[in-house]
């Protein structure tokens, strides 16, 4: 049976996963990241996230942060383009704590005046570390490409004048405007029953009331392939090279993901790895990712090399593309391809914190979620002309873009 989604007294929904194990994870999923940041505000969702630690009504920011440390537990948090995740990990014991301290910080920050100021020099400090690592840094800027002119394309971190211009009443109206009970979720696995979670979450999330979130998210309709060459202060070529993509929502998503596992997946063992390193060793990185969501996605493709090695490394990607497009996989090759993508992924929940975010992730969008073997029975039910139909829509070169950094030479 799937994974109910339980609302509260107030509305705010919770998903929860029992188990026996001595360490849980609790955490508070909001449905507001980067494409929701007003005009001139980008970076505003990051901020947020480092900065609702600072302190709240009744703590300040070293409390905050001592109340599950003091415990040998650990506090985090990550923003991406449409969420912002906070979360604890402890002994199963201290659930009421972890519980009473992500309310405390989801609904009772303060955003002192003193501590913001103090953080944007630390948030300037990552951008500039990304700014030195290019093989992170195609990643954003490839997205900006994909979705110029969109909230898409903005820059998860921001830049150093957007960043140096937020305000501690901006944080206050992107909070009002997205942080609403409609847009949150608190997800969990742990060892504790689902009835003594749920009167956890009444005593401590029951009482908070917002009202409905008035914000509507600009729809992506108008990508156009774009092709685009920087030269930089570097050694290697990086490129990335994709397009859109399905959103979420798709039933082709899983039949994608599981395309992109076989193409260029975390294995050693696919295509591109195998084609373009293993054989003939002109790339140490190269690799396809899958990024659904809510109403679109991405698909790129990454590869650093030589520069003198640039051209022959697309047109080994291309030809692994026109073989997935024109070439039905065979029996025993979609028997494999399955088996290790679903081995993959049952590693990644071997982490019960990584399994407590993707359920939170996916209960965002859905009523209920599937549970784990209702997951794998779905890929099992994926044939070959489903990933050739796919591969015919997505894997498409014409309609791919292409950003690629170039070694500068000379002085």
């Amino acid at each position: 049976m799937p994974h109910h989604i339980i609302r509260l007294s107030n509305g705010l929904r919770l998903i929860h996963k029992e188990t026996d194990s001595p360490i849980s994870h609790f955490g508070v999923l909001v449905n507001a990241g980067t494409r929701d940041e007003s005009a001139g505000q980008m970076g505003m969702a990051h901020f947020v996230e480092h900065t609702i630690f600072k302190g709240t009504e009744k703590r300040s920011a070293y409390r905050v942060i001592s109340r599950m440390e003091d415990v040998g537990g650990d506090l985090n948090a990550s923003t991406s383009k449409e969420e912002t995740c906070f979360h604890a990990s402890f002994l199963s014991a201290f659930y009421p704590r972890a519980v009473e301290l992500l309310a405390d910080i989801a609904f009772h920050a303060t955003f002192p005046e003193k501590e913001l100021e103090k953080e944007k020099t630390v948030v300037l400090e990552e951008i500039n570390f990304y700014k030195d690592s290019p093989s992170e840094l195609i990643f954003d800027d490839f997205e900006d490409l994909v979705f110029a002119g969109h909230p898409l394309g903005k820059n998860i971190l921001g830049t150093p004048a957007s960043v140096r211009g937020l305000h501690r009443q901006d944080i206050l109206d992107f909070i009002r405007n997205n942080y609403t009970i409609d847009n949150i979720v608190l997800a969990s696995v742990g060892n504790i029953s689902t009835k003594r979670l749920v009167r956890l979450c009444e005593r401590y999330f029951g009482g908070e009331s917002t009202p409905r979130s008035q914000r509507e998210r600009l729809p992506f309709t108008t990508f156009a392939p774009q092709h685009r060459s920087v030269t930089k202060k570097i050694i290697q070529s990086h490129v990335m090279t994709g397009g859109v993509a399905y959103p979420i929502t798709d039933d082709k998503r899983d039949a994608l993901s599981l395309l992109n596992n076989l193409l260029g997946g975390q294995g050693m063992s696919s295509r591109l790895n195998m084609r373009v390193r293993e054989k003939n060793g002109l790339a140490y990185a190269v690799e396809s990712s899958y990024t659904a969501f809510s109403d679109t996605g991405l698909f790129t493709i990454y590869f650093g090399c030589e520069q003198e090695h640039t051209n022959q490394c697309m047109d080994l990607i291309l030809k692994e593309l026109k073989k997935l497009r024109e070439q039905k996989l065979g029996t025993m090759q979609l028997f494999y391809a399955k088996k290790q993508f679903i081995g993959q992924w049952a590693l990644s929940y071997e982490t019960e914190l990584n399994e407590m975010l993707a359920l939170g992730h996916t209960a965002l969008f859905f009523d209920e979620v599937d549970t784990f073997q209702e997951a794998i029975a779905d890929f099992e039910a994926l044939t070959a002309d489903n990933l050739l139909e796919v591969a015919n829509e997505i894997l498409l070169p014409d309609n791919f873009s292409t950003l690629v950094f170039e070694p500068r030479h000379g002085k």
